[in-house]
Formats: structure tokens, sequence, C-alpha cells
């Protein structure tokens, strides 16, 4: 069944301009699940035949939804919709796995390293440490169902951890049993384009735009526990935070 005959045709004695209404039409059929997150629309020709309008009204319909983030156009492929972007609130300090199982995704992380060594200048001076302090470091791919979401790179003091193999699916719930669960963070944020080797690892477009966060966790006692540094698609993830006067 084609989309007109599920969705009927424009009302083009409406005074709304025609691609607000097939604006909206789209956009209902894509909530209703008429067509489902990762398909593809149908193309800007076959929409402008099957509602009879101009190729350039479906094509500033289709921007509007661009522009939202409710679809996205792949090159030489098509439009398709997106899936439901990721919220992190800066307000509570979770953990990624946290944040997706929340929002009723499934997380999971591909390891790309994990090792142990001294410190370098950059990570004593974010952890607090000496000189030729022992750390471990993880660097990974983290998933939200089968969507890449983020490249993470965390650097963990060796007094938070009793190996660098006892991290299995959840840095959070290694730090936990080992007694060393971060209480408190400092996070920053800053937009960053994702650069080839990035993207290639994540399956996106060089140069795509990303939200870079660096966070800093704390134990009760005031040592750093935690320097963790995260790449996160852009087109997959907001930063809420909430401020009370």
């Amino acid at each position: 069944m084609s989309l007109i005959e599920r969705v009927g045709p424009l009302q083009k004695d409406d005074p709304t301009p025609l691609y607000l209404q097939l604006q909206k039409i789209l956009r209902d059929a894509i909530e209703g699940q008429l067509v489902k997150a990762e398909e593809a629309i149908p193309t800007e020709r076959d929409l402008a035949e099957e509602f009879d309008v101009s190729r350039i009204t479906v094509r500033k319909a289709i921007d509007g939804l661009v522009a939202d983030g409710i679809v996205a156009r792949r090159r030489g492929a098509g439009t398709f919709v997106t899936r439901p972007r990721v919220e992190k609130s800066f307000s509570k300090l979770t953990s990624f796995s946290e944040d997706m199982v929340s929002r009723g995704r499934k997380p999971h992380s591909k390891w790309i390293s994990k090792t142990a060594g001294a410190v370098t200048p950059e990570e004593a001076l974010s952890l607090g440490l000496s000189p030729g302090s022992l750390v471990y470091r993880f660097h990974r791919i983290r998933y939200a169902d089968d969507t890449s979401m983020a490249l993470e790179y965390a650097t963990i003091p060796a007094y938070c951890l009793p190996s660098v193999e006892t991290v299995g699916a959840s840095l959070y719930e290694a730090l936990e049993a080992a007694g060393h669960l971060p209480v408190r963070a400092l996070q920053r944020l800053r937009a960053v384009a994702f650069t080839a080797e990035q993207a290639e690892v994540l399956g996106i477009e060089t140069g795509t735009p990303g939200l870079f966060i660096e966070r800093r966790g704390f134990l009760p006692d005031g040592r750093t526990a935690e320097f963790t540094q995260s790449y996160y698609r852009g087109d997959a993830y907001d930063v809420v935070a909430e401020l009370n006067g």
C-alpha cells in the first residue's frame, strides 16, 4: 500500500503551504511508525508523483525534517528515518550504560584496547598523580542497540582497580566492585568535527559534527578516580542541563 493510500492526499484548497502539509504527513507517518527507524522514506521523485507536487516542494518538506533530526540523508542511498536521539543529563552522575538502559536502549561496547602503563603528563595533571604512577587505559566504541554512539578513552589510576582485566562490560561496575566508584564529577563539553580516522571507526562521514565530553570523577576523599574523554555523535546525542535559580 502506498503512503498516500495510508495517509490521504494533500488539501490543495487549504491555505497551509503544500510543503508544510507534506512535512506534517511525513512526520505523522514516522511518529505513527508507518515508516520505522532506519527505514528509507520514499524518494523525492516518488513523493512528488504520489502527492502531485513539485520536487522543490518535496525537498523543502524533507529539509525541515532533516533540520529537526527526524530523517537524515545518506549520500547515494536515500533519506532514512533516524533513531530517537539520546539525551544525557549533566545533573546526575551516571554511566553510559545507565543512560542507555533508562531510555530503553541496549548498550554494549567493542573494546579497542585495555592497557597498563606510566601516566602521561596530561593524565598526571588531570588525575593529580605523580610522574611514573601506574594507570590503566580503556579505549572502546560505545553502542546503543546497533548504532555506534561514541568513542571513549578512559584513564583510571591503578589504586582504583585490582588490574586492567577486572573491567568487563561496565567500567563503573568494576569501580564499584573495587570500592572506588566516583561520587561526583566535573565535565566540560565542546563541539568537534570527527576526523577521518574517528569517522571510519564509527561508520560515519568525515567532518560529521560531534560532542567532546571530558569528565573527571572523584572519590569521597577527593582523589580522582577517572579521567575520561568521549567523542559523541552529534546527530544522535543531546546534552541536557537542569538549571535552578
